[in-house]
């Protein structure tokens, strides 16, 4: 390993925020963009570091709160790898939301509740597919109007 460096870093977040492998961690990869005059050259590549917090704190707001395209500071311990194709390694002391991503637009669909229960209704599309409010697929009704029986042949337990 090389020497450790304790440092600020401003980046995107490349991917949804983990679980880390114990209770109260977390993990991600952030992406920095070298920016401004002091750029050593125009084409000058990102840099992707690879994250981990054993702040419990931390990890919540990772886990709850951050969504990918947010734009953070982080800070923490960087340390470079042997291998100089694998990410540099920070532990995380503090994170800053600089900049929320924008929220996803979906265009031309919409989001319908029935109750515990989610269809998705596509302008282009007679199927309608239902989910539960957790994720879990229920199936696709083959117009707006068989929905409900989808859903009670879902809770009978007859998988159609």
């Amino acid at each position: 390993m090389n020497p450790q460096t304790h440092l600020a870093i401003d980046g995107y977040v490349d991917a949804i925020p983990a679980p880390g492998a114990g209770w109260g961690t977390a993990t991600f990869d952030l992406i920095h963009s070298p920016t401004g005059p002091d750029r050593i050259t125009p084409d000058a590549p990102d840099t992707v570091y690879a994250c981990t917090t054993a702040d419990p704190r931390i990890a919540n707001v990772l886990l709850r709160e951050i969504r990918t395209g947010d734009l953070l500071r982080v800070t923490g311990t960087v340390v470079q790898p042997d291998d100089p194709t694998a990410p540099a390694r920070v532990s995380v002391d503090s994170l800053e939301v600089l900049e929320a991503a924008p929220a996803p637009v979906l265009y031309d669909l919409l989001l319908e509740r029935f109750g515990t229960y989610i269809a998705v209704f596509d302008a282009d599309r007679d199927q309608v597919p239902v989910f539960t409010a957790s994720g879990h697929w229920v199936g696709e009704a083959a117009s707006p109007d068989v929905i409900s029986d989808l859903i009670d042949a879902y809770e009978e337990g007859d998988a159609r």
